[in-house]
């Protein structure tokens, strides 16, 4: 049990085919893309839905629906659901669709779910998941949020063992632009973990590329795709997502 080393995130919460034609909105056209970027090198995906007019949706049925077809179309991809919240959904929501749909992963803001404050109900929901055996990665912004992590799970707030998080590079910088440095902070952050946890980046802008470069040499996983750049690094609208994980592929070192 273990992050992907290319994990694409073809969609995400916010952008729609007005900012991209091949970005998918429907099950069939993520499933579509899933199996292009498979090919491409990506071993798991970042799976998030959308309702008829392309927004953001949390739907339990929807996400076992495109778990089963993604099972049957690509088999050996690695699938992570999410509980991004988009300022609609509220902690117990969240938790709620995790519990009825069943994922074997599935990524949780420790910002999201504590938004309503700590109770022994979250801390609860989070062991349940873990003797489950499904995944949780922790999303985190800053390393204050990294450091709240490894001080919850000291305190027994939350499990420790298979430890997943994605460290997001540049979700508040001016202009949502990231670079390879925005990593630093997070990898100071790793100290406080024992044993070290598995890790992935993502990242905003036209450096997209190299900051994964960045987490990959210092031993973490990429998350690459649409939800968090639409550009290749010369600058040039990629083509699909399969275009973004070519990239990433084709300047990984031997």
């Amino acid at each position: 049990m273990a992050l992907p080393k290319i994990l694409v995130a073809p969609n995400g919460a916010r952008r729609t085919k007005s900012d991209h034609p091949a970005l998918p909105v429907t099950i069939a056209e993520t499933v579509e893309t899933a199996k292009a970027c498979f090919a491409a090198g990506a071993d798991g995906i970042h799976a998030h839905l959308r309702d008829k007019d392309q927004k953001h949706l949390l739907d339990a049925g929807l996400y076992r629906e495109l778990q089963q077809e993604l099972a049957k179309a690509v088999p050996d991809m690695w699938v992570q659901i999410t509980t991004e919240a988009v300022g609609i959904y509220t902690p117990a929501e969240q938790r709620d669709i995790v519990r009825n749909a069943a994922p074997k992963a599935v990524s949780i803001s420790i910002r999201e779910m504590l938004s309503d404050g700590q109770s022994d109900e979250i801390s609860g929901f989070y062991f349940e998941q873990a003797e489950k055996g499904v995944e949780i990665q922790h999303i985190l912004y800053n390393k204050e949020e990294a450091l709240l992590v490894a001080d919850l799970i000291k305190k027994g707030f939350l499990p420790q063992d298979n430890l997943q998080l994605l460290f997001v590079l540049g979700r508040y910088s001016v202009g949502q632009i990231s670079s390879p440095g925005d990593l630093n902070p997070f990898l100071e952050s790793l100290n406080a973990f024992d044993p070290l946890p598995d890790w992935g980046v993502c990242a905003f802008g036209p450096e997209e590329t190299d900051c994964l470069l960045t987490a990959i040499a210092k031993g973490g996983k990429a998350r690459i795709g649409f939800e968090n750049n639409l550009h290749n690094s010369d600058g040039s609208l990629a083509t699909d997502n399969a275009q973004r994980v070519r990239e990433l592929v084709s300047r990984l070192p031997d």
